[in-house]
């Protein structure tokens, strides 16, 4: 909302039509800056008010400091940024009941004259609301002031304020909790980060004509509270910037296990598209046997630019890496990977596989997927494989390669290399 639709929106009789106008305005925001929110207020309640400075602040550590600032004046008496001594300020005395909330002239009132900046700057008319939070926490104040008087102010306008004042007190506790959901996200990455609190398991991918092992896939698994599924703390590493960090210090962890592993096995590590393209992956992967890893592309992570990723990736397929796109079955983005990577493998999702045996749909759509990669030189892994009759169902539809439940668990690297 620009100052000029708010100026556009009051030239009517009735000043009071901007309410809903503002408030409409703000909720077609959507998920949008809460500083717009904020702004958009301040002007809204000064341009109806008449006045020249609007302003939120917030109290910290015995000061007060502007947070959100809007003015009329060509060289308004505060900034975004600045702050003074909360005792000095109209924003404490009105808080503590010292000054009313609602001033026509400062001049007037001796307790006012008592604030150097009543005559300095000079303030005539001001209003002033402190800003609760749910807890009752006093956040600061929202403000507007004027260098004139203003004897037209009256109860009406202080509880026109007083709303402006709440709804802004409710954006900034959302941005508060955001805030402090962040950190507290931020320290259970790094708390995990920092202590290694992570292990691996490998589970066997068996092919099916002999049941020999012929690879394994790394699964990390976390032992940190709380105590959640390894896609959420990767998820939570991601949203905090530690995305890159936790996934290369997981893949680092499973190479560990590859000298354990025969040689004729290879490892399967599950990778972030932005890993890839970062070169994170490549770094992390000196050194490696490189024809003996596969690397798993999830269809939940989209992939903006296929070239950008197949250029990043070619070098290190060119050394004998394998790509596997993982899930495929499980949606839209799965079989767009599968069109534009041109992988060596293709992991059927569990919700594809689950009930194989009795549902034709599904064994439909796998048929489809198997002669796919008959056509592309890739070939087929199911993944979740648990019962006798799935496993049957998909001997049958030439699917030669599986994994699950059925086939072997996840287990701790000593457990896995006993199996060979």
């Amino acid at each position: 909302m620009d100052e000029q639709s708010i100026v556009d929106s009051t030239a009517t009789p009735n000043k009071l039509s901007l309410i809903p106008y503002f408030f409409l305005s703000a909720s077609s925001l959507g998920n949008g800056s809460i500083d717009e929110v904020v702004i958009d207020a301040l002007c809204a309640i000064r341009l109806h008010l008449d006045m020249e400075v609007a302003f939120v602040s917030e109290f910290v550590e015995g000061r007060r400091k502007f947070r959100y600032v809007d003015s009329s004046l060509e060289s308004p008496p505060i900034a975004v940024g600045d702050s003074d001594p909360l005792e000095e300020s109209y924003c404490q005395r009105v808080v503590d009941g010292r000054l009313p909330q609602l001033i026509q002239d400062a001049t007037k009132i001796p307790a006012a004259l008592e604030i150097a900046a009543t005559t300095a700057l000079p303030v005539g008319a001001h209003l002033s609301i402190p800003l609760r939070l749910g807890n009752g926490q006093v956040y600061g104040t929202f403000c507007c002031f004027s260098t004139r008087p203003n004897l037209s102010l009256g109860d009406r306008d202080l509880s026109l304020m007083q709303l402006f004042a709440d709804f802004t007190a409710r954006q900034i506790a959302r941005e508060l909790e955001a805030v402090q959901a962040h950190q507290a996200m931020a320290h259970r990455v790094t708390t995990v980060l920092e202590s290694s609190a992570f292990t691996l398991v490998y589970q066997p991918i068996v092919r099916l004509s002999d049941r020999k092992i012929i690879g394994v896939e790394a699964l990390t698994r976390f032992w940190s509270r709380p105590i959640r599924s390894p896609h959420i703390w990767f998820a939570e590493a991601a949203e905090v910037g530690y995305g890159e960090q936790l996934e290369m210090a997981a893949i680092a962890k499973a190479l560990e296990g590859l000298a354990d592993l025969p040689e004729d096995v290879y490892l399967s590590v599950n990778v972030s598209p932005d890993n890839i393209l970062s070169g994170a992956v490549s770094q992390v992967l000196q050194g490696v046997p490189l024809h003996r890893i596969v690397l798993e592309v999830t269809e939940h992570v989209a992939i903006p630019d296929y070239s950008k990723f197949g250029e990043y990736l070619a070098p290190l397929r060119d050394r004998g890496v394998r790509l596997a796109v993982d899930d495929a079955g499980a949606g839209y983005a799965s079989f767009l990977h599968i069109l534009q990577l041109n992988p060596d493998i293709i992991k059927l999702d569990i919700s594809l596989i689950r009930n194989i045996d009795t549902d034709p749909t599904r064994r439909a759509l796998t048929a489809a997927l198997v002669g796919f990669a008959q056509q592309t030189n890739s070939y087929i892994v199911a993944e979740g494989v648990e019962t006798p009759s799935e496993l049957i169902a998909l001997q049958q539809l030439q699917v030669n390669i599986a994994q699950g439940y059925l086939l072997g668990y996840p287990l701790p690297l000593g457990e896995t290399a006993a199996l060979f």
